[in-house]
């Protein structure tokens, strides 16, 4: 049975690993694992890393039943098929979405019944009828091999309720986004450069073995062949998806066009720079190839009001492009090889980049550079994320963050949670007369001379003239490396490239929650009473009388614990 088999695959994975960790708000908890069947185990697996993507499913108002899609087919079988997958229930669900930058979104879902793509399995229980499927649910979309695969993120089953088999390439990359018009929220990258957008309810509700519903862009690599490395929608946008791909080009698409019309664009004149071509006909699909970078677009992020985005490649550089106007606004480089990920947080200001070179980079929006740098990975960086849902334990509620919450994970299979408070970090204040800015701690700089110029990609700064931040939490949660983490309202889930999760509850959480409590064998981590006092939060302070001039150190002092909580 598949389920005995990815029980043994779970068995085998953890030997040892401790099964909380404790923060200074409290212990975390192992709450539960999502795997996969051993079947996909095959000679694709290792091709294309897991990615992790969770859509939340609420009840929608009664006003809107109308608008729920119908099933396929007719037959009463069918139906009933198609809600043994979702369990029973009433009403309809409407969808919505917690992203890397922990912004959630909730909005209206209706679905197109077109095409056929691929070949699906699925495994639960409990008779009801499609139309009337329970309103509530959590589901996480991840890829393994050749397949992509739902959970029920709440389920206590380690296993998939669906999984969507694609016969000619490997699905690498997926988005999410709740606000689609006509239903189309699901986006699918496959290796082959392919590209696919469909319903993920209508997924769910059909029980047959075609992926329903499929709208094909770039077809058999028509455009671009090289391998989707990232998709993403443009927030605020009516359908609009960006797609980077391995060989340094990224396609504006737009989802009311036909995804199958024929284009071509001019080619790169110079591959080392930054320039954007338009598509002659307004009828065309992609409209817009940006080229970003000489090799391989790694990730990309859009702000959460869609006006900037942000992408790191192979050459080792962040950029950041203002998306209307198609312009480059600035960039910087890692400190040593490739960068692998990013994010933004959810208010804008700033961005966070991890890499080959094993640290976690902090970058400003307003300086446009490093302003903190983060050392505790003992390989490469593969995934970052701030946590929204956090918020310090001397927050004065007025929504404005005085201190961020950061995660990371890496090839070295640990998950690292840092502290920062960047209102401790003296920023410089622009001055409409064009002179030389100051720090707001008073305390003039070289460091920062001149605001820099619109598409400047500056070289890493020297380490002494960047604060230095140190984790609040090691912990080795998995095995085999990490991909990617996310941060929910209950709990932070991470992924390692095989496609083995764990969702780890947050500490209040697991409170109200005590029969969802770990397995026997926990170990404690630091101090084993378990205590909720929250320690001093790790920040990282430039003194008012520090210099930040090439020539001195910096000097530093932190608010934080002697020891780093290591598990």
């Amino acid at each position: 049975m598949a389920t005995s088999s990815s029980s043994a695959i779970n068995s085998q994975q953890s030997p040892g690993l401790k099964t909380y960790f404790k923060t200074p708000e409290g212990r975390y908890k192992l709450q539960y694992e999502k795997t996969h069947p051993a079947s996909v185990l095959h000679y694709s697996h290792g091709k294309s890393v897991s990615q992790l993507t969770v859509a939340y499913l609420r009840e929608k108002p009664a006003s809107h039943n109308s608008a729920t899609p119908s099933a396929p087919s007719s037959s009463s079988s069918v139906r009933s098929a198609a809600a043994r997958l979702l369990g029973a229930g009433n009403g309809s669900r409407a969808l919505s979405f917690v992203g890397g930058n922990g912004v959630s979104r909730t909005g209206p879902g209706s679905s197109r019944l077109t095409g056929n793509l691929g070949t699906s399995t699925s495994s639960s229980s409990g008779p009801q009828s499609a139309n009337n499927y329970d309103g509530k649910g959590s589901y996480i979309v991840f890829n393994t091999a050749d397949t992509i695969f739902i959970s029920d993120l709440n389920s206590q089953e380690k296993d998939p309720i669906k999984s969507i088999h694609f016969n000619n390439s490997n699905p690498v990359c997926h988005s999410f986004e709740p606000d689609a018009k006509d239903g189309h929220d699901l986006l699918i990258g496959l290796q082959s450069g392919d590209v696919y957008t469909v319903s993920l309810r209508q997924q769910l509700q059909d029980p047959g073995r075609k992926l329903v519903g499929a709208q094909h862009y770039n077809k058999d690599g028509s455009i671009n062949n090289s391998r989707c490395t990232c998709v993403a929608w443009v927030p605020q946008t009516e359908g609009t998806f960006v797609v980077a791909h391995a060989d340094g080009n990224l396609y504006v698409y737009e989802k009311s066009k036909d995804g199958n019309t024929d284009i071509t664009f001019p080619a790169v004149k110079d591959v080392t720079q930054f320039s954007v071509a338009h598509a002659k006909s307004s009828k065309s699909n992609p409209t817009a190839r940006w080229h970003i970078c000489q090799g391989s677009i790694n990730c990309i992020s859009f702000s959460a009001d869609g006006a900037y985005l942000a992408t790191v490649g192979r050459d080792g550089y962040l950029r950041v492009f203002d998306f209307a106007k198609e312009q480059l606004l600035f960039g910087g480089k890692s400190y040593y090889g490739a960068l692998l990920c990013c994010t933004w947080s959810s208010d804008g200001k700033y961005l966070l980049t991890g890499g080959e070179d094993d640290l976690v980079q902090v970058w400003s929006m307003e300086e446009r550079k490093i302003v903190a740098w983060g050392e505790g990975h003992n390989s490469w960086v593969s995934g970052v994320a701030f946590d929204s849902y956090w918020s310090a334990p001397n927050s004065d509620g007025t929504g404005e963050n005085t201190v961020y919450r950061l995660g990371s994970v890496g090839q070295d299979t640990q998950l690292l949670l840092w502290d920062l408070a960047m209102d401790e970090i003296a920023v410089p204040l622009r001055h409409p007369s064009g002179g030389s800015p100051t720090f707001s701690s008073g305390s003039p700089s070289a460091h920062w001379d001149n605001i820099t110029p619109n598409g400047t990609l500056l070289p890493a700064p020297s380490m002494r003239n960047v604060p230095k931040l140190s984790p609040i939490v090691a912990h080795r949660v998995h095995v085999e490396p990490l991909s990617g983490l996310l941060f929910t309202n209950e709990s932070i889930l991470t992924i390692c490239r095989d496609g083995h999760i764990k969702i780890w509850v947050r500490p209040s959480h697991a409170e109200t929650n005590p029969g969802q409590s770990n397995s026997s064998g926990e170990v404690g981590i630091g101090n084993a009473t378990g205590s909720k006092e929250r320690p001093a939060i790790s920040s990282v302070k430039v003194g008012a009388n520090s210099s930040l001039n090439s020539g001195t150190s910096t000097s530093l002092s932190f608010k934080q614990q002697s020891s780093v909580l290591f598990s």
